[in-house]
């Protein structure tokens, strides 16, 4: 982020936005993955905090812990922007220490692998927080609020634009490693297709439920 804001929170979206469209290397697709995230996570929290009503009483125990994961699961995702800009911008330092002698190419090559290690791992945390979001997306879905009904839709959408985001930003960090570094991110790989899967059938079972 610029000098003026130290994290992604602490930034205005009009000054987000300008540095997304900056010719700077952070932030990126990264970033924009786990803010997608964030996103998600604040829309399941909002339709939850509109279904504390006096009808839905029963649900109330049930409805409070969506609310309490949301708002982590959200704060997790934010801390992630930072951490993918920090990390995006640590593989690139990696690639320009020097190269003369043995020694710093092998120091040169231990940063690089590091450095794409952890520059995959944060999207891989990304997806985790999009798993979840699906997960209290559709817990909520059968007793959220219905007049904001849409808006469990709108955060499967935020959680699917998230785990595809990191799935591009996972495979070109692990297209750069040896096959056993990048072994680590196969499981990864397949729970991205599962949660873009249950996320397009919960926004499938929203579009069911406004025009039944």
């Amino acid at each position: 982020m610029t000098q003026d804001t130290t994290t992604f929170g602490d930034s205005t979206l009009r000054g987000y936005l300008d540095e997304l469209a900056a010719k700077v290397p952070a932030p990126g697709g990264g970033a924009v993955a786990a803010l997608h995230a964030a996103q998600g996570a604040a829309l399941v929290a909002m339709v939850a905090r509109y279904t504390t009503r006096a009808k839905d009483a029963d649900n109330r125990p049930v409805i409070d812990r969506i609310i309490a994961a949301a708002d982590v699961a959200r704060e997790r995702s934010l801390a992630l922007a930072d951490a993918d800009a920090a990390a995006f911008t640590a593989v690139g330092a990696a690639y320009k220490l020097p190269k003369e002698s043995e020694a710093e190419q092998s120091a040169r090559a231990e940063a690089i692998t590091a450095a794409l290690l952890q520059a995959a791992r944060v999207p891989a945390a990304v997806v985790a927080e999009a798993d979840e979001i699906v997960s209290l997306a559709t817990e909520l879905l059968p007793i959220g609020n219905p007049n904001v009904v849409t808006d469990i839709g709108a955060a499967a959408d935020c959680a699917r634009s998230a785990a595809g985001s990191s799935q591009l930003n996972i495979a070109i960090n692990v297209a750069s490693l040896d096959g056993a570094a990048g072994a680590e991110f196969a499981p990864v790989l397949k729970q991205i297709e599962e949660v873009i899967a249950r996320a397009d059938a919960l926004h499938d079972d929203v579009v069911a439920a406004i025009t039944r």
